[in-house]
């Protein structure tokens, strides 16, 4: 529980600064060897007149809320303030705004000829143009190809790639999936000299994560059913993704019955319905915990409920300790067999009775249904042997009686006092006037 990964909640990664020359090298990698052809130092190589935002860097993309105030041909213009307005196509509208709406809009860049923000607005993917894409935009384009680093793209008719790193907020094992379809991807990197685009649509699905993040975390509360994607499975647990936050499922709480390992129930991509157990929002990300058990009857108090004092059940042997072997007697309902209750006998070790996987027959003794135990008997269903000989108090008795007969000086004693003679005192009583 203590794993720094307990809950992962995506946020924007810090903007990278405008004066950097170079990708990561990591990306710088995965581009050289996508482009073949053409070196990343050519690509990047942009006149030095041209703004630095305008070639290196990523920028996020700022939300701001606004008042739609006029609806104009083709343009919606928006007022943030007394001295700040943008305006937004009115394509990206399913209808017309009504004029004094308030709406959250994606601030794309700011026109200093116009004085204006050129907006868009939030899921609404921009048509390209090539002297209009900007470093940040997001816009949509076509994936038509792909190769060992990655996917290429055309937008604007123009060439785009994109790294295999940059195509999802995780590892994507096939990304030939993507072929032939129309993803909204941001703009990272533009070489217009040589017409040749960098895009990332996984800071597109960060950033919308992150807004998500924030809106379901708000929502949470413990005891909340919701429906969750299972996006890794760890040796003690799984994570989910609840939308934009992950929580964890303990291993323990993944079912009712007891598994070796996670990857037994759960494979990442799987959707399941999970509970909310614990929310602790003073850590930095916060930590939920889920469980998937809690929304599912647990099926060992039905059958326990089922069971009665004085019955027969029969059942696998599941384990074998010093003191006896739990008996699985019903889906998830194990029983004991104490060792003192596994046979008339008296044996050394259970496992001189009993072996691993054996189907054994057994007698409830006791039922405690709170505490989910039940008492088993196997010798209660099985006749007590007879005795050997000798064994037992009167069995020895007779034993030394007989033994006693043999003895030839018991002989001589009876021939001599009569064998009809009352005994005591463990010989016989002497004659009147004799003296011991």
């Amino acid at each position: 529980m203590g794993d720094d990964r307990w809950c992962r909640m995506t946020t924007n990664p810090e903007p990278t600064p405008p004066a950097r020359n170079a990708l990561d090298a990591q990306l710088e990698a995965e581009i050289a060897e996508a482009l073949g052809d053409m070196s990343v130092d050519e690509m990047l190589d942009l006149s030095e007149s041209r703004p630095a935002a305008a070639g290196r860097g990523t920028i996020h993309r700022e939300f701001r809320t606004g008042t739609v105030v006029r609806v104009r041909g083709g343009d919606v213009l928006v007022e943030f303030g007394p001295k700040s307005s943008g305006v937004c196509p009115l394509a990206q509208f399913p209808e017309p705004p009504p004029v004094g709406t308030r709406l959250e809009f994606v601030v794309e860049r700011f026109d200093p000829g116009e004085g204006l923000f050129m907006l868009s607005r939030e899921g609404a993917v921009q048509k390209a143009s090539w002297d209009a894409l900007q470093v940040g935009q997001v816009v949509e384009a076509v994936c038509t190809g792909m190769n060992k680093g990655g996917l290429e793209f055309e937008i604007a008719h123009h060439k785009a790639f994109m790294p295999a790193s940059q195509v999802d907020v995780r590892h994507v094992k096939d990304i030939s999936v993507f072929l032939g379809q129309r993803l909204a991807c941001e703009i990272t990197q533009i070489d217009r000299s040589k017409g040749r685009v960098i895009l990332s649509r996984r800071n597109v699905l960060e950033q919308e994560r992150a807004r998500q993040a924030e809106q379901v975390l708000n929502e949470l509360e413990v005891g909340q059913e919701r429906d969750a994607v299972i996006n890794s499975v760890q040796a003690y647990g799984a994570f989910a993704d609840l939308g934009g936050i992950d929580g964890l499922i303990h291993v323990s709480d993944i079912c009712h019955e007891r598994i070796k390992h996670p990857s037994d129930r759960l494979k990442p991509g799987e959707t399941v319905r999970v509970r909310i157990l614990k929310i602790d929002r003073e850590q930095s990300p916060p930590r939920i915990g889920l469980g998937i058990k809690q929304t599912m009857a647990d099926p060992a108090v039905m059958a326990l409920n089922e069971l009665e004092t004085g019955s027969t059940v029969s059942g696998k042997v599941t384990r074998i300790t010093a003191f006896g072997a739990f008996v699985e007697i019903a889906a998830g309902v194990e029983g004991l067999v104490h060792i003192s209750e596994i046979s008339h006998e008296r044996i050394p070790t259970v496992e001189k009775a009993l072996k691993l996987h054996e189907i054994v027959t057994a007698k409830i003794l006791a039922l405690d249904p709170e505490r989910r135990r039940v008492s088993l008997s196997i010798k209660a269903l099985k006749d007590m042997p007879a005795p050997a000989p000798g064994s037992g108090p009167r069995g020895r008795a007779a034993e030394e009686a007989a033994l006693r007969d043999e003895d030839p000086a018991m002989r001589k004693l009876k021939a001599k006092f009569g064998a009809g003679s009352e005994l005591k005192g463990g010989i016989g009583e002497l004659p009147k006037g004799k003296r011991r």
